[in-house]
């Protein structure tokens, strides 16, 4: 494991040899329940960090240029990130098709606890985004991103604007 500081931090959490700053493991975040991942505020950071500081966690660690290149590097750290991945998939209402995103069963359900104007999720999934699109998964990155387009889209068409056009930009400007 190479990286200083912060980067080994999250290179220890996503091998699963450390916890985060509350004593959780990568795979007991995983299975926290949808009203635990939704009520508590400080996991995301973790399962998809990035190389800037949270406003909203700062205490949380942030990517360093060799985090990055291990991830990029090393297959078993981009399978870890998938499953984070895939768990949040399933607290947003979506589900894996082969390659692409699609809504699961549960969308209509699970899309009422994020689907609103000014949600907070709406950043957590910039962050998501950005933070595949730079630890080598920028395919995931884009089949999300077309995932959440489909729906802006759809928002659009409806006249409900529960997306704004602003989160919409952010969302695209996150796989640059």
């Amino acid at each position: 494991m190479s990286g200083s500081g912060d980067g080994r931090r999250i290179l220890a959490f996503y091998e699963g040899v450390a916890t985060d700053d509350r004593g959780r493991s990568h795979a007991e975040i995983l299975r926290l329940g949808d009203d635990r991942l939704e009520d508590v505020h400080d996991f995301i950071q973790w399962l998809f960090p990035l190389p800037e500081r949270s406003g909203a966690q700062p205490s949380a660690p942030v990517l360093d240029e060799a985090a990055i290149a291990e991830f990029r590097e090393r297959g078993e750290l981009r399978a870890a990130l998938r499953r984070s991945l895939s768990r949040m998939l399933e607290f947003y209402g979506f589900t894996w098709n082969g390659e692409r995103i699609v809504r699961s069963p549960a969308f209509a359900q699970r899309s009422d606890n994020w689907l609103r104007a000014g949600n907070h999720n709406h950043l957590r999934l910039t962050r998501m985004l950005r933070s595949l699109h730079l630890l080598g998964e920028p395919q995931a990155a884009q089949a999300l991103f077309d995932a959440l387009s489909e729906i802006f889209v759809d928002e659009r068409r409806s006249g409900r604007g529960r997306i704004s056009q602003r989160t919409f930009d952010f969302w695209r400007d996150a796989l640059r």
